[in-house]
């Protein structure tokens, strides 16, 4: 079994790890505002994705998001490791050392998918392009650049929430170690059960969370 430990570990990282800054809260205008739109609009989402590393390492597997506060990467048969969100906090779970951390959901990034009551313009900016039909947004804490950033990246689409596709993000941690996540066969408003968030937890025999 090749190691995908380091791959998940960057993407954990940089969408987990970072606290969040809280300058005064500035209404969101333009693009920015459809972000935010978009995001507050998506209540559940299904996706797969393909996450790639700085190597070209690539796993695959399925998104599952429901607001507020749930998210569950599940991995591609044979890699070992789930990310669920879930109760205020993100874990990470690698069942082939029986490991489990976990993070504050509230002080991550990852706030954009899961709380639509948060105002984007606290953490967010727009990343200039040369195709219209692209919006990305970067997400970071430039006082603590050691966290690393994460860069959304959404497509206009008139069926999407809001108006915009989300087509996935690139997470940069502060070794400048890349990994590139991207969707498709996105799927929006559909029913999903809060027990596709729980799990296994190794620690346990025979146990579950």
């Amino acid at each position: 079994m090749f190691n995908t430990r380091p791959a998940v570990i960057a993407t954990i990282a940089a969408i987990s790890v970072a606290a969040l800054p809280a300058p005064i809260a500035a209404q969101a205008t333009g693009d920015l505002a459809a972000v935010q739109k978009s995001l507050q609009a998506m209540e559940t989402m299904t996706a797969d994705f393909s996450q790639a590393d700085r190597n070209g390492k690539v796993l695959t597997g399925v998104l599952t998001l429901k607001k507020p506060g749930k998210i569950r990467f599940q991995y591609q048969k044979g890699v070992p490791i789930l990310i669920v969100a879930e109760g205020g906090a993100l874990t990470f779970i690698d069942y082939s050392v029986k490991q489990v951390q976990r993070w504050p959901i509230k002080n991550s990034p990852l706030v954009v998918f899961l709380d639509p009551t948060r105002d984007i313009t606290r953490y967010a900016k727009l990343v200039p392009g040369y195709d219209s039909r692209i919006v990305s947004v970067e997400v970071n804490d430039p006082k603590h650049p050691e966290t690393g950033r994460i860069t959304l990246v959404f497509v206009r689409s008139a069926g999407a929430p809001g108006g915009l596709m989300l087509q996935g993000w690139v997470a940069l941690d502060s070794q400048n170690n890349r990994t590139t996540v991207r969707l498709t066969n996105q799927k929006f408003g559909a029913p999903v059960s809060d027990n596709t968030f729980r799990w296994n937890d190794p620690r346990q025999k025979g146990g579950r969370k």
